[in-house]
């Protein structure tokens, strides 16, 4: 059973992170940081778009946290955090921020390639510009969106679908 907790919860997760990134990303690319106003100007269209391509970026991130990202995050957190000495919410922290570090250069290369140069007709050339500039653009939101809204959303779902 246990097993089966850990992958709804890490498919809840996934999920939760690609709808937020999705709708940032979205409303982002349309403009609503410049407007005056900014995010708050933003129209409910961006939330049907973000839910078309997160219903495949969920099952990448999916993969992509599955495969290795969980792993490696838990591996970086493991050398910063003593789970025998440290508060345990600083360890569940250190995971959380060194997950976002695996995943967020991970996904950020992903939605390079696949928006920039195969859907957006970018030149392969300019990849690493591109990717650089899309990290940038998502390391903030991932990191506090992971720590402040769909980390804690995941564990009361997962606590409530599982009590």
């Amino acid at each position: 059973m246990k097993k089966m907790q850990s992958m709804i919860f890490s498919l809840i997760m996934s999920y939760s992170m690609a709808i937020g990134m999705e709708v940032y990303n979205i409303a982002y690319k349309l403009g609503y940081h410049m407007q005056v106003g900014g995010f708050s100007s933003m129209h409910n269209d961006v939330f049907l778009a973000a839910l078309k391509e997160a219903s495949y970026m969920g099952i990448i991130v999916f993969i992509i946290s599955t495969l290795y990202g969980n792993r490696l995050g838990q591996h970086l957190a493991n050398s910063l955090c003593d789970q025998e000495s440290d508060p345990s919410y600083f360890c569940m922290l250190m995971r959380q921020g060194a997950t976002i570090m695996i995943m967020c250069p991970s996904m950020s290369l992903i939605a390079s390639i696949l928006f920039s140069i195969i859907l957006g007709h970018q030149p392969l050339l300019q990849l690493p510009a591109i990717f650089v500039g899309t990290l940038m653009e998502n390391f903030p939101m991932a990191f506090f969106w992971n720590i402040f809204a769909a980390s804690p959303f995941t564990r009361k779902l997962t606590k409530w679908l599982f009590a």
